[in-house]
């Protein structure tokens, strides 16, 4: 028995049904880059934006760049973090030593032993 449905069959996101008939797409052109190993990356970009200097190579993670005998260099990561290396940055060892003082004092008043 056919049902009225009339987007049976369709999901969510996808394209319309006739979609050369309905809508044009807007004008792209393809931009490559080359990363420092070799890798080509290469994807389309709308005809009227304007290219990124760099981009991430999706094989290595590298940057890429548009000249493939001049790669851009890697650029210097920073170094991992602990909370503890964030904290110290923002306080002074007196500063901490307070801190703490008055976390202890409250935990002891919390167990009974002022």
């Amino acid at each position: 028995m056919p049902s009225n449905n009339v987007i049976r069959g369709t999901r969510i996101g996808s394209a319309p049904e006739r979609f050369d008939q309905r809508t044009e797409p807007a004008p792209r052109r393809p931009v490559v880059y080359w990363c420092r190993h070799g890798h080509r990356v290469e994807f389309l970009i709308a005809a009227e934006a304007e290219t990124p200097a760099t981009w991430d190579c999706p094989r290595c993670g590298e940057p890429a760049g548009p000249d493939p005998g001049n790669p851009p260099d890697r650029t210097r990561a920073e170094p991992y973090k602990t909370h503890l290396a964030y904290v110290q940055e923002r306080r002074t060892p007196e500063e901490g030593e307070a801190l703490l003082a008055e976390a202890l004092d409250a935990l002891r008043r919390r167990r009974g032993r002022a």
